[in-house]
């Protein structure tokens, strides 16, 4: 089996994700970088500057037209996928992003914060659309079910927690 090594971090490599399509991989550092890669080749498509802070978490939109990262500065940046430009920055936690989770539509992206918050952000728009209050301690880790009804949490405060996304 062949190894392909991607080189281009100067720090640790936290998150990773890959396009739909299964060609290009995104990866988010500790150097505050994302960088988009050719699976087969290894070669650096684009290095996406912009976070002040470590990366934490990355996701690619269903559609794989656009890269979500997440950081320590407190936000989440959305970015074009072809042309590596920055479309918006998400701003409205307190604290650190943890996680992200992009729903099947690709409609919307939810953030999860040490500031014990998730929101709901409509991606094309960058409109915060909910704020999520619930945890007791800071928010680790978020997934979205498979029909984009359902938001699921978990904490350091030792819970998941699930949301209703879509009124019943």
């Amino acid at each position: 089996m062949a190894e392909i090594s991607f080189k281009g971090h100067t720090e640790s490599v936290i998150a990773l994700a890959v396009t739909p399509d299964g060609r290009k991989v995104v990866s988010g550092s500790e150097d505050n970088t994302v960088k988009l890669w050719d699976v087969e080749s290894g070669k650096l498509l684009h290095s996406l500057e912009g976070h002040t802070g470590r990366i934490t978490a990355v996701a690619v939109t269903p559609d794989g037209r656009k890269v979500v990262s997440a950081s320590w500065d407190k936000t989440l940046k959305v970015w074009d996928l072809k042309s590596g430009k920055l479309l918006r920055s998400l701003e409205g936690h307190n604290c650190m992003v943890n996680a992200l989770a992009v729903t099947p539509d690709g409609c919307k992206v939810i953030s999860a914060s040490g500031d014990k918050t998730l929101k709901v952000w409509d991606l094309e728009s960058g409109k915060l659309l909910l704020s999520l209050e619930g945890h007791t301690n800071v928010v680790t880790t978020v997934v979205v079910t498979p029909d984009g009804r359902k938001i699921v949490s978990g904490s350091w405060d030792k819970t998941l927690k699930a949301w209703n996304l879509v009124s019943e």
